[in-house]
């Protein structure tokens, strides 16, 4: 099963691999200084995450020699295991920082629910294969990806992490992009979505959650407790510039008044040492990563191997953008990290995985 034709090879994507390979370098070395700020050498986040990229590229390389086309079997199984490793976490995890995503295993952790959005895009691109969204016009034709989205949203929703379910949700949903049902019924869906989302946030959120979203709709209405976060970014990427203050020499990093700038925030510490043009830059790798995905997707002779594409930007895409407009102040601050730069040992370890499979479509589709 495993091993790599060598016309395969000849096929390898190495502008993909590029992009993914540059993005984690700057990740690093902006993690870093994130980091370093109060210590005396390497920090023990920079250390563990080291750690991570290592056991993720493993994956990565896994995923890559697997011939995609014989993990179409082995998607269902994979999905029900990962939601039934995310759904132990209510017995086995836990309670940190009011949710129960991790699991502990002496000094390592792991959140199952990273594996989870994983899971998901091997089954929808399984279901998406045997029922082409071309062929769908009817709402009734959704339940079935409707439940394989609800199935692990529902449990990480029971876990208390907000964040992560809205993005596995909006994952699964990315799919929905390509079927062919009519205006009239997303709009009946949209009415429905907005009311539900309306009583979510009135009987459903917590307190704090709550407070984020009306420090969005308010911005300043508590400068020193739920609204501080926000505000710092906000000065931290400001004081960037147009060509930032240099590597280590961002004070809002260094001097710690960023809450959470190795994971949430990691944006705002690249903005402040590299402004506004190391930000820009950033940026458009995200974007011709994203873009070479779909064409990945466009070229793949299968319907799995597309599927499977349009999963996999959709994984990078949507915590880039959220990350991105959240530190920015144009969107609430609900917890999500950005892909490939922030600290996150789980989610390093399945987006690369993912851009594993990713790099497996991409090399194989002369192979049919």
């Amino acid at each position: 099963m495993l091993g790599l034709d060598r016309r395969a090879w000849q096929h390898f994507d190495g502008v993909l691999f590029g992009l993914v390979l540059l993005l984690i370098a700057m990740g690093v070395a902006n993690l870093f200084s994130a980091t370093h700020a109060g210590t005396d050498g390497v920090a023990p986040e920079f250390q563990r995450q080291m750690v991570s990229i290592g056991l993720a590229a493993v994956g990565l390389s896994v995923a890559l020699l697997v011939d995609y086309r014989r993990l179409e079997r082995l998607a269902f199984p994979f999905y029900f295991l990962a939601c039934l490793l995310t759904l132990s976490t209510l017995v086995l995890a836990p309670v940190y920082k009011g949710n129960q995503s991790w699991l502990v295993f002496g000094p390592l952790r792991l959140q199952p629910s990273e594996l989870a959005k994983l899971g998901l895009v091997l089954a929808l691109s399984r279901y998406f294969q045997r029922h082409p969204p071309e062929q769908l016009h009817r709402l009734r034709d959704l339940w079935g990806p409707g439940l394989v989205i609800a199935l692990p949203v529902g449990i990480i929703v029971a876990q208390r992490d907000t964040g992560v379910a809205l993005l596995t949700l909006l994952v699964g949903a990315t799919y929905l992009l390509f079927v062919h049902i009519p205006w009239r019924a997303w709009a009946v869906v949209l009415a429905a979505g907005s009311a539900g989302f309306a009583g979510l946030v009135r009987f459903a959120l917590e307190p704090y959650q709550r407070s984020r979203i009306l420090d969005f709709l308010e911005p300043g209405r508590d400068p020193l407790a739920s609204g501080y976060q926000a505000i710092q970014s906000r000065i931290a990427i400001g004081s960037g510039g147009l060509l930032g203050k240099g590597f280590l020499e961002g004070t809002q990093t260094q001097l710690r008044f960023l809450p959470t700038q190795h994971t949430d925030f990691i944006f705002s510490v690249l903005a402040e040492e590299w402004g506004f043009i190391g930000s820009l830059l950033v940026l458009s790798l995200y974007l011709v990563l994203l873009l070479w995905g779909l064409l990945v997707a466009s070229r793949s002779k299968d319907g799995f191997g597309a599927m499977l594409a349009i999963g996999v930007v959709a994984m990078l895409f949507w915590p880039a953008a959220i990350n991105i407009a959240m530190v920015l102040g144009l969107a609430p601050v609900i917890g999500v990290a950005l892909p490939l730069f922030s600290y996150g040992g789980s989610a390093m370890i399945a987006n690369l995985i993912g851009v594993g499979l990713l790099l497996n479509v991409s090399m194989r589709r002369y192979l049919f």
